[in-house]
């Protein structure tokens, strides 16, 4: 069995209001996340593994924050540092079930209040392949 990503956020990640650097390294958040969204990984581990600085990992994944793609966590053991999740509604699963019943999941906990909404912009249609388009949200 295929893994299998959101298309909520996959499939419209050109639409996304942040830089091409913190769409790349969106993509390696999903890369290093457990199937539902989990990052086994720090901050500082991100910064190594990625080479750059922790404090540059915070500048790209402070608008993936904005936008609730990933989210921060309460610290549970009241320790030093970040932890950060991809919101289920962006994560990857082990296949379509799976994905089927955390979306639905998801989507009830929204409803409730218990989990934020994406942030993201409402474009009718994909971008023109030529020229410039003058995209601004719905």
């Amino acid at each position: 069995m295929a893994e299998v990503m959101s298309p909520i956020v996959s499939e419209r990640i050109w639409a996304l209001p942040v830089s091409g650097a913190s769409v790349k390294f969106l993509q390696y958040l999903l890369h290093r996340s457990d199937f539902g969204g989990r990052l086994p990984v720090r901050q500082k581990d991100m910064a190594r593994e990625y080479r750059v600085t922790p404090q540059t990992v915070s500048n790209l994944i402070a608008p993936l924050c904005e936008l609730n793609i990933v989210l921060r966590p309460k610290n549970e053991n009241g320790g030093k540092g970040n932890s950060y999740r991809l919101h289920p509604l962006a994560a990857k699963y082990a296949g379509p079930e799976e994905m089927d019943t955390a979306l639905r999941a998801a989507i009830a906990s929204v409803k409730a209040g218990d989990l934020p909404n994406l942030k993201l912009p409402a474009y009718a249609s994909v971008p023109p392949a030529e020229g410039h388009p003058s995209l601004q949200v719905a």
